[in-house]
């Protein structure tokens, strides 16, 4: 799985950082997503859709393509 995220689109809402903590994180000055691993581990996989799901800027995208490193 591969992660990406609009920061432009992000409205600070947090649920994000909530779910998957691991993953996401929020920036101290104006609460817009920050995003800290793109490629996260499979254990990680369900809580990262869960996010996505909920994000209500729709600013989380997903590629459920396999990632190589």
């Amino acid at each position: 799985m591969r992660v990406a995220v609009d920061r432009d689109k992000c409205c600070g809402a947090g649920q994000c950082a909530m779910i998957a903590p691991e993953v996401f994180d929020q920036d101290e000055d104006d609460g817009v997503v920050l995003l800290l691993d793109d490629t996260p581990d499979a254990r990680l996989h369900q809580a990262v859709r869960e996010a996505a799901s909920v994000c209500p800027a729709a600013a989380i995208q997903l590629s459920e393509s396999d990632v190589t490193a």
